[in-house]
């Protein structure tokens, strides 16, 4: 490989992305065990729905830190050995967690889990970045998608575990399928992006970012509230609608059904969005994205039967999936190569403590009320704090970009 910019958008890049996103699912199977078996773990251990949100919670808020920091060792130590000692942490992670005595044990199992499973989501959209200059938007949103296609894929693959051996059965599977995956791949990850190609990509950055009069500093910042915002609101549906479910007399079958219907559905939003993305620009794709997440939360709340439960949940996919991607666009459209792995991964950070804190506000808001009708309230008003943020940045940027010299 020759030290030339050519190698961007180049066919070996698009096969890094390939082994990329497969990573990424094997990844990220972690991150949805919980979602799927949390009815299991109430029962056994018999305890509230706020109670047994908290793993959850303790998973996202492992998988945010664990953003920041492998992000940080893909910039210094390389993708390979960042990914190989993730996938390490995980499979001795879903080990603890099967042989958890108490939901505070399989607690923090969970954020020993979350923060493996990082690595498969802002380090790996991070260094991805790094390989595509005119068709980033896509690169990123297909390496996104492999967080989507693992909630997708591993819910039904794990189903007939869950049933035959149970909620432990699913953490000694994954602990050996995360292992002997994880590891192999990652070494096919070792090549470095050449220095021709960073110089080439970072002038883009440099030119756009003067243009905006935006400094990276606060842009990280308006980017993290922004994202907290659109994360407690896209929480809601995602964690809780297997429970959603069988409180309106469903099975949890039929729960997995919808969250596997409804991040489908988000692996086709995050390809539309990439493809957006490529074309008006990072900030403008999130914005859009959040804007329909409102609306599509609007609908769940006169939805009952299971024809409008199967139909807004893919609405919602359709709606949210391409959202926390385009945040890493938008890093990466105004800052440089070298600070890829910590700004994506500080964003990205921020989104998932959104999620982990929405997740634990709408169980709570469910053992306050018997219902989650204000819990869906709740996700619409913290959607609003992300569509005015966004919105802030845009005009920011047009009207600088429009004012005369």
């Amino acid at each position: 490989m020759t030290d030339t910019a050519d190698i961007l958008d180049s066919t070996y890049a698009w096969a890094r992305l390939a082994v990329s996103l497969l990573i990424a699912v094997i990844c990220s199977a972690g991150i949805w065990v919980m979602v799927l078996i949390m009815p299991a773990v109430q029962d056994e251990f018999g305890i509230s729905r706020g109670d047994v949100s908290l793993p959850y919670t303790l998973t996202m808020i492992g998988f945010a830190l664990g953003n920041l920091a492998i992000g940080r060792m893909v910039d210094g130590l390389g993708a390979t050995r960042a990914i190989t000692g993730a996938g390490i942490l995980l499979g001795a992670g879903f080990v603890m967690a099967a042989m958890a005595g108490s939901v505070w044990i399989l607690s923090l199992t969970q954020f020993i889990i979350g923060f493996g499973a990082a690595a498969g989501f802002g380090p790996l959209i991070a260094d991805v970045s790094q390989w595509f200059l005119r068709r980033r938007g896509i690169a990123v949103a297909i390496t996104a998608s492999g967080n989507y296609l693992a909630g997708a894929i591993w819910p039904l693959i794990l189903s007939g575990v869950l049933e035959t051996y149970g909620w432990r059965g699913v953490y000694w599977v994954l602990a050996v399928v995360t292992v002997s995956g994880m590891i192999p791949l990652a070494l096919i990850l070792r090549s470095k992006v050449p220095l021709a190609a960073r110089v080439r990509s970072d002038e883009i950055s440099e030119t756009r970012r003067r243009a905006s009069g935006i400094r990276p500093g606060a842009l990280t910042v308006l980017l993290g509230l922004a994202g907290v915002g659109c994360c407690v609101a896209m929480s809601m549906p995602q964690v809780h609608i297997v429970s959603f479910c069988v409180d309106l007399g469903y099975t949890a079958g039929i729960g997995g059904q919808m969250l596997s219907l409804m991040l489908i559905c988000g692996v086709i939003s995050r390809l539309i969005s990439g493809l957006l993305a490529d074309w008006l620009g990072g900030v403008t794709t999130v914005l859009i994205g959040s804007a329909l997440q409102c609306l599509a939360l609007f609908l769940y709340l006169p939805a009952g039967s299971l024809v409008s439960l199967y139909l807004v949940s893919a609405i919602f996919g359709l709606a949210q999936g391409g959202i926390v991607p385009s945040y890493a666009v938008v890093v990466r459209e105004y800052m440089p190569s070298q600070e890829a792995g910590r700004r994506v991964g500080l964003v990205l950070m921020m989104t998932i403590l959104g999620m982990a804190l929405g997740g634990w506000m709408s169980g709570w808001i469910y053992d306050m009320t018997g219902n989650y009708r204000l819990a869906f309230m709740n996700g619409i008003a913290w959607n609003f704090l992300n569509i005015a943020i966004m919105m802030l940045i845009l005009m920011r940027t047009r009207t600088r970009a429009m004012a005369p010299a």
